[in-house]
């Protein structure tokens, strides 16, 4: 366990205290996060400290594990836990608790797939990945793509809030780009806004592909299924706001009155 959070937790056993988020992060590590992602105070809809202490929460209820020899450490706990609270900072920390684990590779790591084609032909592939999110199971994040975050921030990319989203998506059944909403009225409206947006995604990166037009702002991969459009998309979201709204006005307010609702369905 984190040399912190092992401490703090040894103290808030010992006080019996029911307050959660008694005990918080320490100084040090927490204005460096917000030095090094600076997207994180930049929604003045936010709380500092209320993610603060929502951190320190999500902290004690999850598992972190470095693969292939690498070692976590308090920082580095704290950072990724910072970007995956974000989207549900108003929503509540319930929503992640079909799962405990959190593994961090170095780098991108290789998942084994397997297709079948066209004429029933199943073939095998290695396939790169930056992360992961497992139906109720683990979040797999490459520590490389996360330390970078600040500075990607600017191509809207973020590999924390991506995987943490398809989390989200993933409460109402199989990733399918629309997560729990309180009432079919915005279900709906969910699904027509969120639909009229990924076509027009596409048809960009058709254009681009194609016949050389200017690529979108967003990486193409949003435009291979519903599901990686709202990762992709909600990514910018947080993490680049102002770009966001110049290229998906549209989706500005939908996901400003999902992301900052008080309650959950």
């Amino acid at each position: 366990m984190l040399k912190w959070l092992r401490r703090h937790l040894q103290r808030f056993r010992k006080r019996r205290s029911t307050h959660r988020g008694s005990q918080t992060i320490p100084d040090s590590i927490w204005l460096r996060t917000l030095s090094d992602y600076p997207f994180l105070a930049a929604d003045p809809a936010n709380d500092p400290q209320a993610l603060r202490a929502m951190v320190a929460n999500f902290l004690r209820d999850k598992e972190f594990s470095g693969a292939h020899g690498l070692q976590m450490n308090d920082s580095m706990a704290v950072a990724i836990a910072a970007q995956a609270c974000l989207p549900v900072l108003h929503l509540g920390l319930h929503w992640y608790d079909d799962f405990k684990g959190i593994v961090v590779h170095p780098g991108a790591m290789l998942a084994r797939r397997e297709v079948v084609d066209d004429a029933g032909v199943v073939h095998h592939y290695n396939e790169a990945l930056t992360g992961e999110a497992m139906q109720h199971g683990p979040v797999t994040l490459s520590w490389a793509d996360v330390a970078a975050s600040g500075e990607s921030a600017q191509a809207g990319y973020n590999v924390v809030i991506h995987e943490f989203v398809h989390k989200l998506d993933m409460r109402s059944g199989s990733a399918d780009g629309c997560p729990p909403l309180p009432t079919r009225l915005v279900w709906e409206s969910w699904r027509v806004t969120m639909q009229a947006s990924y076509v027009r995604f596409q048809d960009k990166v058709t254009m681009a592909e194609r016949f050389g037009a200017e690529p979108p702002w967003l990486d193409a991969y949003a435009a291979t299924a519903p599901a990686e459009f709202f990762a992709v998309t909600a990514e910018a979201y947080f993490v680049n706001r102002g770009r966001f709204g110049q290229e998906f006005p549209e989706l500005l307010p939908l996901f400003a009155q999902f992301f900052n609702a008080s309650t959950a369905p």
